[in-house]
């Protein structure tokens, strides 16, 4: 992260996240960065088991748990120096906001009702009927179809778009090339077995404090709306498919996909490249391990891993299994040469058999 426009005092900072400071408050942070890379007019942090990293580093100051020796610096003292430390990088990016406003080379609809608070960058098209709220800040090539609603504090990066009745809740991210509200994939086959589309009139509604990835989809509903809930995460290229419910504070990780009317439960996680057959419904607090494809619902607090899935313990078991397998083979042929069900030309027929 680049140095600080602005330095501020460790103690300040501590005393924003209600933590207690030794040695020098007074100590200015003008930048931050990892162990490895941090100045002596630097901000770091260090979790348990890095001492080796935390003697060698030329951080200023530090961000470490009760007790860690940080070799006589300044240090915030925290249980979760990590966490502290991102409320640090939340507080400090702040500061680096973009100025309010509407540039000269951005497209805003007199139609359309934005916050004076609101930053609104080059090529940035609002069209009618848009709200955009206060200290949103919208990057350059935004763009929001007609009657999109778009809350405060909201950030959306540079080649977001905004299909039509789209609705975002406060505080919502979203990453560069986010595509929300586009048609949801819908067809039926016509009388002569043709593809007919079905139109899709539903909408998306993004509630607060969402982050969808980079070039993600999030489909608008065929009928009614596509949800994503309030707090849940949504990592890089994944697709969601229409009329899909994505509960509080889930997360889906990068390249995964749901089918049409996925319903997944508060709290649930979704590893990378897992997908779900439509109408299924992923339980409160489930995890989906990576690679996984769900044929049917996960429980509440269910365990899946493969495809196609299974129950976590099963899984691994099956897993440690597959390495056994060429070496059961070579066993069972043995035994069936011995009983006399397997004869040279067999052997013959499997000489192409790993292991």
């Amino acid at each position: 992260m680049p140095s600080v426009a602005n330095p501020l005092r460790l103690g300040d900072l501590a005393a924003e996240l209600g933590r207690e400071v030794e040695g020098d408050g007074d100590f200015l942070v003008r930048g931050v960065a990892g162990l490895g890379d941090a100045t002596a007019t630097e901000l770091s942090f260090a979790r348990d088991g890095l001492s080796d990293e935390v003697a060698a580093t030329a951080a200023g100051a530090l961000i470490a748990a009760p007790g860690m020796d940080v070799g006589g610096r300044p240090v915030i003292r925290s249980a979760n120096p990590k966490l502290d430390f991102a409320r640090v990088l939340t507080r400090l990016m702040a500061d680096a906001s973009p100025a309010a406003g509407i540039c000269s080379g951005a497209m805003v609809s007199p139609g359309a009702d934005v916050d004076s608070s609101a930053s609104i960058g080059p090529g940035v098209v609002v069209a009618e009927g848009c709200r955009v709220g206060a200290r949103t800040v919208m990057h350059a090539n935004v763009t929001l179809y007609a009657g999109v609603s778009v809350g405060a504090d909201c950030v959306l990066h540079s080649g977001v778009v905004l299909r039509e009745g789209t609705t975002l809740g406060d505080r919502v991210l979203l990453q560069p090339g986010a595509v929300i509200g586009g048609d949801g994939f819908g067809y039926v086959h016509a009388e002569d077995g043709a593809l007919e589309k079905v139109p899709q009139v539903g909408c998306v509604a993004i509630e607060d404090d969402v982050e969808i990835g980079a070039n993600a989809a999030i489909d608008r509903a065929a009928l009614g709306e596509t949800r994503i809930r309030r707090g849940a995460k949504i990592d890089n290229l994944v697709q969601i498919g229409h009329n899909c419910d994505v509960g509080e504070g889930a997360v889906v990780i990068a390249q995964s996909g749901l089918s049409g009317s996925t319903v997944v439960g508060r709290g649930a996680m979704i590893m990378a490249q897992a997908g779900s057959a439509g109408h299924l419904r992923i339980g409160e607090r489930a995890f989906v391990g990576a690679r996984a494809g769900l044929h049917k619902d996960v429980a509440d607090g269910g365990r899946v891993w493969g495809a196609p899935q299974m129950e976590e313990h099963r899984w691994h078991k099956v897993v440690a299994a597959l390495s056994r397998l060429p070496d059961a083979l070579r066993r069972l042929r043995v035994v069936e040469r011995k009983l006399g069900l397997r004869g040279p030309r067999d052997d013959a027929e499997g000489s192409g058999e790993q292991g």
